[in-house]
């Protein structure tokens, strides 16, 4: 197993550390003190997870395939993966929640399985401390003082979708996703806004090797369609005018097309809340 769902994200209770790999890493948790770019291993990601538009025409997030069984759907040709190939390293963040909010948080965490994600534990690895020795902090941490040095591993909880979670959607042809997020909009904002964003985000954590092959190609391929003019009416059979706004039009989705975003402005308002539905959960959960 990559990772798996009994342990503790750190080694003491003021050591709880939470790994984004889709919006956290723009869209970071309150009550961080520490935000270390970084990877994981043994993982896969990938736009297989419903979420980010309406219950008619659901948009699509990512989540974390184990690398074993994502390997064993490219031997079946009714599951293969058309992107066949991937990082061995998942980019993202880390962060360390603030030793007086780690028992609020982890409520949080701990009493909920958002959409379909669970709990799980895995070894995070910082990038290399000489490259990211200004480690970002959050608008509560103590007068910006530099950190101590990350270590080796970190133990993280990270939220993924596994397969047998109603909201897995699997394998699709890439032409076909990347219209489905297009067209996708929903409580949460603009699917497409969440793609970008995230191609953005990974791109600068760690260039040249921080990227994704999977998003990038999504990306060109939205970007291609907004070049042209796509006018294509249906997404899975779904009218584009139910999963779309008037309004969305590069907006929405924690912010416009695909730009920086400010993290730690970001994180001056993005409190972990309880949600009264799925439609109301925002991407909080990765």
């Amino acid at each position: 197993m990559a990772g798996d769902t009994n342990g503790t994200a750190g080694s003491a209770e003021s050591e709880f550390w939470l790994f984004g790999y889709g919006s956290l890493i723009w869209k970071p948790p309150p009550h961080f003190d520490r935000r270390v770019p970084g990877y994981v291993t043994g993982y896969v990601r990938r736009f297989w997870q419903d979420h980010r538009g309406t219950p008619e025409a659901p948009g699509r997030v990512v989540t974390l395939i184990e690398r074993d069984f994502w390997a064993s759907l490219l031997a079946d040709p009714a599951t293969k993966d058309v992107h066949d190939s991937a990082p061995d390293r998942v980019w993202g963040v880390a962060y360390r929640i603030r030793a007086d909010k780690v028992a609020e948080v982890k409520e949080y965490l701990d009493i909920r399985e958002i959409n379909g994600y669970t709990i799980h534990y895995t070894d995070f690895q910082p990038a290399a401390a000489a490259e990211h020795s200004s480690t970002s902090r959050s608008s509560s941490s103590n007068n910006g003082t530099a950190p101590p040095s990350a270590p080796e591993t970190i133990k993280t909880l990270v939220y993924i979708g596994t397969p047998d979670n109603p909201q897995f959607t699997g394998p699709q042809e890439p032409q076909a996703l990347a219209e489905h997020i297009r067209a996708s909009h929903g409580p949460s904002g603009a699917n497409r806004e969440y793609l970008l964003n995230l191609e953005t985000a990974l791109n600068a954590l760690s260039p040249p090797d921080s990227g994704d092959a999977h998003i990038t190609d999504l990306c060109d391929r939205v970007r291609a369609l907004d070049d042209g003019g796509d006018d294509a009416r249906h997404v899975d059979g779904a009218d584009r005018g139910k999963s779309k706004s008037s309004g969305d039009r590069g907006g929405g989705g924690g912010g416009g097309g695909g730009g920086g975003v400010d993290v730690e402005a970001t994180a001056a308002t993005n409190h972990f809340r309880r949600r009264g539905s799925v439609v109301e959960q925002e991407e909080t959960e990765k």
